[in-house]
Protein backbone atom coordinates (compact mmCIF):
# COMPACT_ATOMS: atom_id res chain seq x y z
CA UNK A 1 0.00 0.00 0.00
CA UNK A 2 1.59 3.43 -1.22
CA UNK A 3 3.08 5.65 1.93
CA UNK A 4 2.44 9.26 1.03
CA UNK A 5 2.05 12.25 2.91
CA UNK A 6 -1.50 13.79 2.72
CA UNK A 7 -2.47 17.86 2.31
CA UNK A 8 -2.81 17.91 6.13
CA UNK A 9 0.80 16.94 6.41
CA UNK A 10 0.61 13.64 8.07
CA UNK A 11 2.63 10.29 6.88
CA UNK A 12 -0.43 7.99 5.89
CA UNK A 13 -0.94 4.84 3.57
CA UNK A 14 -3.72 4.87 0.80
CA UNK A 15 -5.33 2.26 -1.03
CA UNK A 16 -4.68 3.98 -4.00
CA UNK A 17 -2.91 7.96 -5.29
CA UNK A 18 -3.46 9.92 -8.18
CA UNK A 19 -0.40 8.57 -9.97
CA UNK A 20 -1.86 4.84 -9.50
CA UNK A 21 -5.14 5.86 -10.72
CA UNK A 22 -3.20 7.43 -13.78
CA UNK A 23 -1.44 4.46 -13.99
CA UNK A 24 -4.68 2.09 -14.27
CA UNK A 25 -5.61 3.32 -17.84
CA UNK A 26 -4.64 0.87 -20.39
CA UNK A 27 -3.54 -2.13 -17.95
CA UNK A 28 -7.06 -3.80 -18.53
CA UNK A 29 -7.32 -3.18 -14.05
CA UNK A 30 -10.22 -1.79 -12.91
CA UNK A 31 -10.63 0.10 -9.13
CA UNK A 32 -13.57 0.79 -7.39
CA UNK A 33 -15.67 3.55 -6.05
CA UNK A 34 -18.72 3.69 -3.45
CA UNK A 35 -20.32 6.00 -1.56
CA UNK A 36 -19.46 6.97 2.27
CA UNK A 37 -20.63 9.10 4.70
CA UNK A 38 -20.17 7.82 8.37
CA UNK A 39 -17.65 6.32 9.96
CA UNK A 40 -19.00 2.61 9.46
CA UNK A 41 -19.66 3.48 5.46
CA UNK A 42 -16.16 3.70 5.40
CA UNK A 43 -15.01 1.02 7.33
CA UNK A 44 -17.34 -1.43 5.45
CA UNK A 45 -15.85 -0.28 2.08
CA UNK A 46 -12.56 -0.63 3.83
CA UNK A 47 -13.14 -4.31 4.93
CA UNK A 48 -14.51 -5.18 1.41
CA UNK A 49 -11.59 -4.03 -0.43
CA UNK A 50 -13.20 -0.94 -1.81
CA UNK A 51 -10.27 1.49 -3.10
CA UNK A 52 -11.76 4.79 -3.05
CA UNK A 53 -15.01 6.39 -1.72
CA UNK A 54 -17.18 9.87 -2.30
CA UNK A 55 -18.52 11.68 0.06
CA UNK A 56 -20.04 15.32 1.03
CA UNK A 57 -17.17 17.99 1.68
CA UNK A 58 -18.24 18.32 5.26
CA UNK A 59 -18.44 14.55 5.88
CA UNK A 60 -14.61 13.82 5.34
CA UNK A 61 -13.67 13.81 9.29
CA UNK A 62 -16.04 11.67 9.56
CA UNK A 63 -15.48 9.19 7.05
CA UNK A 64 -11.26 9.51 8.10
CA UNK A 65 -12.40 8.05 11.06
CA UNK A 66 -13.84 5.23 9.63
CA UNK A 67 -10.81 4.40 7.21
CA UNK A 68 -7.41 5.73 6.69
CA UNK A 69 -6.56 3.91 3.97
CA UNK A 70 -9.15 4.43 1.12
CA UNK A 71 -8.71 7.00 -1.05
CA UNK A 72 -11.70 10.14 -0.36
CA UNK A 73 -13.03 12.49 -2.98
CA UNK A 74 -14.69 15.41 -1.14
CA UNK A 75 -17.94 16.00 -3.19
CA UNK A 76 -18.02 19.98 -3.07
CA UNK A 77 -21.81 21.11 -3.01
CA UNK A 78 -23.61 23.78 -4.93
CA UNK A 79 -25.05 25.44 -2.05
CA UNK A 80 -22.09 24.68 0.25
CA UNK A 81 -19.72 27.00 -1.37
CA UNK A 82 -20.82 29.54 -3.96
CA UNK A 83 -17.80 32.53 -4.69
CA UNK A 84 -15.11 31.37 -5.81
CA UNK A 85 -12.77 31.99 -2.12
CA UNK A 86 -15.33 29.73 -0.75
CA UNK A 87 -14.60 26.91 -3.12
CA UNK A 88 -11.33 27.02 -2.63
CA UNK A 89 -11.60 27.66 1.22
CA UNK A 90 -13.99 24.69 1.06
CA UNK A 91 -11.79 22.36 -1.00
CA UNK A 92 -8.39 23.48 1.24
CA UNK A 93 -10.28 22.51 4.19
CA UNK A 94 -11.96 18.92 2.65
CA UNK A 95 -7.87 18.12 1.70
CA UNK A 96 -6.66 19.30 5.10
CA UNK A 97 -8.57 16.97 6.80
CA UNK A 98 -8.06 14.04 5.05
CA UNK A 99 -9.22 14.17 1.18
CA UNK A 100 -7.31 13.03 -1.80
CA UNK A 101 -9.37 14.66 -4.05
CA UNK A 102 -12.61 17.35 -4.69
CA UNK A 103 -15.28 16.53 -7.14
CA UNK A 104 -16.67 19.27 -9.07
CA UNK A 105 -19.22 20.05 -11.36
CA UNK A 106 -19.52 23.64 -11.54
CA UNK A 107 -17.63 25.14 -14.86
CA UNK A 108 -14.03 25.07 -16.35
CA UNK A 109 -12.57 27.87 -15.12
CA UNK A 110 -13.39 26.68 -11.12
CA UNK A 111 -11.77 23.27 -12.16
CA UNK A 112 -8.60 25.20 -13.28
CA UNK A 113 -8.61 27.42 -10.15
CA UNK A 114 -8.56 24.38 -7.59
CA UNK A 115 -6.13 22.72 -10.64
CA UNK A 116 -3.55 25.67 -10.61
CA UNK A 117 -3.24 25.19 -6.64
CA UNK A 118 -2.52 21.36 -6.93
CA UNK A 119 -5.53 19.66 -5.59
CA UNK A 120 -6.37 17.00 -7.73
CA UNK A 121 -9.65 17.61 -9.14
CA UNK A 122 -12.34 14.99 -10.25
CA UNK A 123 -14.99 16.53 -12.86
CA UNK A 124 -18.73 15.16 -13.91
CA UNK A 125 -20.06 15.26 -16.89
CA UNK A 126 -22.85 13.14 -18.90
CA UNK A 127 -25.62 13.34 -16.10
CA UNK A 128 -25.37 15.36 -13.83
CA UNK A 129 -28.50 15.09 -12.08
CA UNK A 130 -29.14 18.61 -10.64
CA UNK A 131 -28.61 19.79 -14.27
CA UNK A 132 -30.80 17.56 -16.12
CA UNK A 133 -32.70 20.39 -17.13
CA UNK A 134 -30.68 21.01 -19.83
CA UNK A 135 -31.02 17.58 -21.60
CA UNK A 136 -35.03 17.43 -21.30
CA UNK A 137 -35.04 14.96 -18.18
CA UNK A 138 -33.18 11.68 -16.79
CA UNK A 139 -31.87 9.89 -19.29
CA UNK A 140 -28.39 8.58 -20.74
CA UNK A 141 -26.45 11.00 -22.55
CA UNK A 142 -24.12 10.26 -25.94
CA UNK A 143 -26.23 7.87 -27.84
CA UNK A 144 -26.76 10.37 -30.71
CA UNK A 145 -23.17 10.65 -32.50
CA UNK A 146 -23.97 14.77 -32.39
CA UNK A 147 -24.42 14.60 -28.73
CA UNK A 148 -21.15 11.70 -28.40
CA UNK A 149 -18.90 14.36 -30.39
CA UNK A 150 -20.38 17.17 -27.75
CA UNK A 151 -19.43 15.25 -25.06
CA UNK A 152 -16.20 14.40 -25.90
CA UNK A 153 -15.13 17.80 -26.60
CA UNK A 154 -16.12 18.53 -22.38
CA UNK A 155 -13.85 15.34 -21.83
CA UNK A 156 -10.89 18.03 -23.70
CA UNK A 157 -11.72 21.04 -22.28
CA UNK A 158 -11.82 19.34 -18.84
CA UNK A 159 -8.56 17.68 -19.31
CA UNK A 160 -7.23 21.23 -20.33
CA UNK A 161 -8.64 22.79 -17.30
CA UNK A 162 -6.35 20.37 -15.10
CA UNK A 163 -8.68 18.16 -13.65
CA UNK A 164 -7.15 14.67 -13.22
CA UNK A 165 -10.49 12.40 -12.99
CA UNK A 166 -13.89 12.31 -14.91
CA UNK A 167 -17.16 10.98 -13.26
CA UNK A 168 -18.74 9.27 -16.08
CA UNK A 169 -22.48 9.33 -15.67
CA UNK A 170 -24.83 7.16 -17.32
CA UNK A 171 -23.20 7.83 -20.97
CA UNK A 172 -23.93 5.60 -23.70
CA UNK A 173 -21.25 2.77 -23.63
CA UNK A 174 -19.84 2.56 -26.59
CA UNK A 175 -19.22 6.56 -26.35
CA UNK A 176 -17.42 5.82 -22.80
CA UNK A 177 -15.60 3.45 -24.70
CA UNK A 178 -14.14 5.27 -27.75
CA UNK A 179 -13.79 8.77 -25.27
CA UNK A 180 -12.24 6.40 -22.56
CA UNK A 181 -9.46 5.68 -25.34
CA UNK A 182 -8.43 9.28 -26.49
CA UNK A 183 -8.67 10.90 -23.10
CA UNK A 184 -5.90 11.40 -20.48
CA UNK A 185 -8.31 11.22 -17.25
CA UNK A 186 -8.82 8.79 -14.78
CA UNK A 187 -12.63 7.96 -16.04
CA UNK A 188 -15.19 6.76 -13.21
CA UNK A 189 -17.93 4.86 -14.52
CA UNK A 190 -21.16 5.18 -12.80
CA UNK A 191 -23.87 3.78 -15.20
CA UNK A 192 -21.52 4.17 -18.29
CA UNK A 193 -20.20 0.78 -18.76
CA UNK A 194 -16.98 -1.08 -18.14
CA UNK A 195 -14.24 0.72 -20.35
CA UNK A 196 -13.57 2.60 -18.07
CA UNK A 197 -10.70 3.04 -15.25
CA UNK A 198 -12.62 2.74 -12.43
CA UNK A 199 -16.48 1.46 -11.33
CA UNK A 200 -18.58 2.95 -9.53
CA UNK A 201 -21.82 2.73 -7.49
CA UNK A 202 -23.59 3.85 -4.59
CA UNK A 203 -23.24 1.98 -1.38
CA UNK A 204 -27.66 2.30 -0.74
CA UNK A 205 -27.91 0.49 -4.11
CA UNK A 206 -25.40 -2.25 -3.61
CA UNK A 207 -26.67 -2.89 -0.32
CA UNK A 208 -30.30 -2.81 -1.50
CA UNK A 209 -31.73 0.12 0.63
CA UNK A 210 -33.04 2.13 -2.16
CA UNK A 211 -36.67 1.57 -2.64
CA UNK A 212 -36.01 1.29 -6.78
CA UNK A 213 -32.90 0.66 -8.21
CA UNK A 214 -31.25 2.59 -10.99
CA UNK A 215 -31.06 0.95 -14.79
CA UNK A 216 -27.29 0.90 -13.80
CA UNK A 217 -27.43 -0.32 -10.43
CA UNK A 218 -27.31 -3.68 -8.77
CA UNK A 219 -27.93 -4.87 -5.52
CA UNK A 220 -25.79 -7.54 -3.63
CA UNK A 221 -27.62 -7.17 -0.19
CA UNK A 222 -31.22 -6.59 1.04
CA UNK A 223 -30.66 -3.92 4.06
CA UNK A 224 -34.21 -2.48 3.19
CA UNK A 225 -35.57 -5.82 4.86
CA UNK A 226 -33.65 -5.15 8.06
CA UNK A 227 -34.45 -1.56 8.18
CA UNK A 228 -38.06 -2.18 8.26
CA UNK A 229 -37.13 -5.35 10.69
CA UNK A 230 -35.98 -2.91 13.21
CA UNK A 231 -38.24 -0.08 12.75
CA UNK A 232 -41.41 -2.76 13.37
CA UNK A 233 -39.25 -3.95 16.56
CA UNK A 234 -38.62 -0.37 17.43
CA UNK A 235 -42.36 0.17 17.28
CA UNK A 236 -42.97 -3.16 18.82
CA UNK A 237 -40.75 -2.27 21.93
CA UNK A 238 -42.11 2.36 22.63
CA UNK A 239 -45.43 0.24 22.06
CA UNK A 240 -44.87 -2.18 25.26
CA UNK A 241 -43.27 1.10 27.07
CA UNK A 242 -46.62 2.95 26.44
CA UNK A 243 -48.23 0.27 27.64
CA UNK A 244 -47.08 -1.13 30.46
CA UNK A 245 -47.17 2.75 31.98
CA UNK A 246 -51.10 2.82 31.36
CA UNK A 247 -51.24 -0.50 33.31
CA UNK A 248 -48.75 0.52 35.75
CA UNK A 249 -46.56 -2.35 35.61
CA UNK A 250 -43.77 0.12 35.15
CA UNK A 251 -41.80 1.41 37.15
CA UNK A 252 -41.92 -1.67 39.30
CA UNK A 253 -40.16 -2.42 42.07
CA UNK A 254 -37.20 -3.47 40.12
CA UNK A 255 -37.00 -0.22 38.62
CA UNK A 256 -36.24 2.25 41.32
CA UNK A 257 -33.77 2.57 43.74
CA UNK A 258 -35.70 1.82 47.69
CA UNK A 259 -34.74 3.40 51.17
CA UNK A 260 -34.53 1.13 54.09
CA UNK A 261 -37.29 1.72 56.74
CA UNK A 262 -34.70 3.44 59.11
CA UNK A 263 -34.03 6.08 57.13
CA UNK A 264 -37.38 6.70 56.01
CA UNK A 265 -38.66 7.75 59.60
CA UNK A 266 -35.99 9.82 60.08
CA UNK A 267 -36.74 11.52 56.31
CA UNK A 268 -40.33 11.73 57.62
CA UNK A 269 -39.49 12.49 61.16
CA UNK A 270 -37.84 16.00 60.17
CA UNK A 271 -39.56 16.73 57.04
CA UNK A 272 -41.95 18.88 58.17
CA UNK A 273 -39.72 20.65 60.54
Amino acid sequence: MPRIFDFGGREVNRSQTVAGLRALKGSGRHATQVTAETPDEAAAAEAAGIEMVVCRAANVTRVREGSKSVFVTAALGFAEAITPDEIMRTAFSAVTSGADAVLCSRGYQTVKMLADEQIPVMGHLGLVPRKSTWLGGIRAVGKTATEALELGDRFRRLEDAGAFAVECEVIAAPAMAEINRRTGLVTVSLGSGPDADVMFLFTSDICGEASRLPRHARAWGDLASLHDAVRRERIRALSGFRSAVETGDFPGKADVADMTAEEMEKFLGTLDK
